[in-house]
């Protein structure tokens, strides 16, 4: 009897390493499919979410300089806050990212 427990034991274990394997080879199959392409958009929305603001600051604030000249330049002081702005949107973008990944993992 205490051979024939042992034995199921191995054949459990032995079940349990095989799905863990399966699980495994399925996920790296769904993320290799979308890895390349989906890379490169989530590397093109960080790009564009820094881009976009930090130009729309450079024009405001050459805009205000040419408009209202003064002792600053609100070109250098608007690219920065635009720049820092797009730090933080694409700060944003990759956080959500890494949530989505984490929430997928806890959930196979």
């Amino acid at each position: 009897m205490n051979g024939e427990d042992e034995e199921k034991g191995h054949d459990r274990s032995f079940r349990d390493e095989v799905e863990k394997r399966e699980v495994r080879k399925l996920r790296a199959r769904k993320s290799a499919q979308r890895s390349v392409w989906y890379g490169l958009g989530l590397f093109g929305i960080v790009g564009w979410s820094v881009a976009i603001p930090t130009l729309i600051g450079v024009a405001v604030g050459i805009w205000i300089d040419r408009r209202y000249p003064g002792p600053y330049s609100w070109t250098l002081i608007l690219l920065f806050a635009g720049l820092l702005a797009g730090c933080l949107v694409a700060w944003h973008w990759v956080n959500r990212e890494r949530k989505d990944i984490e929430k997928e993992r806890e959930n196979e």
